[in-house]
């Protein structure tokens, strides 16, 4: 099965009212990727009258349920990100999930941060990408700068330098997402004796490897350009993906407020809230 989403908690939008022995779910959600090619889609709404949210997974052809083809971002094309309409949508009791989530035990909190750490993840890919395709490019394609004493361009002394920055970068993102995978294997390995004190700890070190993969990223894929030269911002390449990719993925879970989070932690031992995010 190809699952997709209808999840977004931060879209309040979707109502869920109780009907007899089943729910009912009205409304819309944004931000619903994969729901349009899906065969069953993770559902969120909110409770009429309460602000606690119900969460289904059901089947993606249920009456009442319209995928909409409008993701038009400039990034993340593919994910087809757009909007669903739910029309007094029947969901079962037997489809409802119980205890999603942060909103379980604290062993149950682990799951928004295997979101976290997968997201990481996919960031330092992007960056990868990118730096290998800036390596490709400057041994086939780029020509050196008419005043560089360098007889070729990856010999440059300013791409060598940018080349070393972004390197830094990518072994630093490397070496903080195989560490925070390391302390989600251990918090694992507690199952529901899981401490909140060893949550935090994982918790935090996969919101550091995240903001290290964003912001190595978005460096690599804005100055890649300044090693590959002019040429490389032909619409054939499409090396602007990677940025676009990266800066429209990215904002959905902003960075200052996880380097706050980060602040707070390390100034004050502040623990972080356990949430979809965190």
């Amino acid at each position: 099965m190809f699952w997709g989403n209808a999840l977004n908690p931060l879209d309040s939008r979707m109502v869920s009212t109780a009907q007899s022995g089943w729910r009912s779910f009205s409304g819309h959600k944004s931000f619903c990727s994969g729901a349009l090619d899906s065969d069953r889609l993770i559902v969120s709404a909110r409770q009429a009258g309460l602000d606690r949210l119900v969460i289904a997974a059901i089947p993606s052809d249920r009456k009442g349920i319209t995928p909409h083809d409008d993701w038009d971002n400039i990034g993340q094309r593919q994910t087809d990100s757009g909007t669903v309409t739910f029309e007094e949508v029947r969901i079962e009791e037997s489809e409802i999930l119980q205890t999603p989530g942060p909103l379980g035990s604290t062993f149950a909190t682990l799951r928004p941060l295997i979101a976290q750490l997968i997201l990481s993840n996919i960031y330092l890919g992007i960056a990868e990408g990118a730096f290998r395709a800036t390596k490709k490019y400057v041994h086939g394609e780029t020509r050196r700068w008419l005043f560089s004493a360098a007889e070729q361009q990856s010999k440059d002394p300013y791409a060598l330098e940018r080349a070393g920055e972004f390197w830094l970068a990518l072994e630093g993102a490397r070496l903080l997402n195989d560490r925070a995978a390391a302390l989600l294997d251990a918090a694992w390995e507690q199952n529901d004796v899981l401490s909140g004190q060893q949550r935090s700890e994982t918790a935090i070190g996969i919101a550091t490897a995240k903001v290290a993969s964003i912001r190595g990223g978005m460096e690599i894929t804005n100055r890649m350009f300044d090693v590959m030269g002019a040429r490389s911002t032909m619409g054939r390449f499409g090396f602007d993906r990677f940025w676009r990719n990266l800066r429209t993925h990215a904002l959905h879970d902003p960075v200052d407020y996880k380097l706050r989070e980060l602040g707070d932690w390390a100034l004050n031992d502040q623990e972080p809230l356990p949430t979809f995010y965190s």
